[in-house]
């Protein structure tokens, strides 16, 4: 078989012929993963969901804007036959150690306490800022009136313990609990 001379048009079909394919394998990937990863994230919520407001039986789900910010949160008005048990807002904040956002759900009681925090995600660095989630950290915003309880670090004159070699991950957490609370008084409550 004689080989065929290298020409500009058969370079360019060549390469045509790679990138459609390379791109059609990318587009079925993209396509089979896209549900499966969107069921993984629902189910993370939804286990955060939980962990903050443990006992209810219903969810009402409104996007309220954040104040003094352009992002939308999620407030989850949980209720446990027909009566008001709780609130969970899914929070987060881009001042992380990575700029990847640290998603949050904040679960609030009626009194505007806050019952529990989750971390759904980040992308914080292994060790360090992932002890945001650990119950060392996480449990001191358990039953906090963040009227009374400033939800700074204390590096920074507030209430907060902060992670150990991961002060800006803590930073992040405090105001992503913060944009939580601040959603909560907007909407009211039952404060």
């Amino acid at each position: 078989m004689a080989k065929k001379e290298s020409s500009f048009i058969n370079m360019v079909v060549t390469l045509f012929i790679v990138t459609m394919v390379a791109a059609l394998a990318l587009g079925g990937v993209y396509t089979a993963t896209k549900e499966p990863i969107a069921l993984a994230k629902k189910a993370k919520t939804e286990a955060a969901l939980k962990a903050v407001i443990p006992n209810f039986d219903t969810v009402e789900t409104y996007k309220v804007l954040a104040v003094g910010s352009t992002d939308s949160l999620s407030v989850n008005k949980c209720l446990l036959n027909g009566e008001i048990v709780g609130y969970a807002i899914e929070s987060s904040s881009t001042n992380g150690y990575d700029p990847t956002p640290i998603k949050i759900m904040v679960g609030f009681s009626l009194d505007g306490k806050i019952t529990k925090t989750s971390l759904i995600s980040h992308k914080e660095t292994p060790g360090l800022g992932t002890k945001m989630g650990e119950p060392k950290f996480a449990s001191q915003f358990e039953g906090k009136d963040p009227e009374s309880f400033k939800l700074i670090v204390k590096k920074d004159g507030g209430d907060v313990d902060a992670i150990t070699a991961a002060t800006i991950s803590a930073r992040a957490f405090c105001e992503a609990v913060t944009k939580a609370y601040n959603v909560l008084k907007k909407e009211g409550g039952n404060k």
